[in-house]
């Protein structure tokens, strides 16, 4: 998806994690204020429940043009989901470094998500979020989520329907 950024196009993607971006995806947890990462667990973490749930997960890097400014993973694993919004696909992890958030590359990258989950077929996103603050349940609100009332270990179960 391309972007305007300073009158020139950007191009946002997904990329694959590989060991030449490995540390610059990593080193992104550490942008976020304190507040940020107490409600998102760092992309280290991710990545190794990315590898222990190989067949489920997919996780990715957010990049503007060759600058990695986010971290994705999503999950192919329904099986917390009810059956009548199944299949679903569950929004693991979510993250845009500090310095490019409100920015409009949270909502692209959400459309961009968006479209995978309805080019795959499926029929419902699903995510949860700490609530500790207003964002990020704000910002799933705002973008179209409904909150579906339930719990999942201590986070609000947000709902896309796709």
């Amino acid at each position: 998806m391309s972007s305007t950024l300073g009158g020139l196009m950007a191009e946002l993607k997904f990329v694959t994690i590989t060991n030449d971006n490995y540390n610059a995806i990593v080193k992104l947890s550490n942008t976020l204020s304190e507040a940020q990462r107490r409600c998102v667990a760092t992309n280290e973490r991710s990545l190794a429940q990315a590898y222990v749930n190989m067949n489920v997960a997919w996780p990715r890097a957010i990049y503007l043009d060759d600058t990695p400014i986010g971290f994705v993973m999503l999950s192919y694993d329904d099986e917390d989901i009810p059956d009548h919004d199944k299949p679903a696909l569950y929004l693991w992890r979510y993250m845009i470094a500090f310095e490019y958030q409100s920015q409009g590359y949270g909502k692209k990258t959400m459309d961009m998500l968006i479209a995978k989950a309805r080019e795959e077929g499926f029929k419902t996103f699903y995510t949860s979020c700490d609530m500790t603050g207003p964002m990020p349940y704000q910002f799933y609100i705002k973008y179209g989520f409904i909150d579906t009332g339930e719990k999942d270990d201590d986070e609000e179960v947000l709902k896309y329907q796709l």
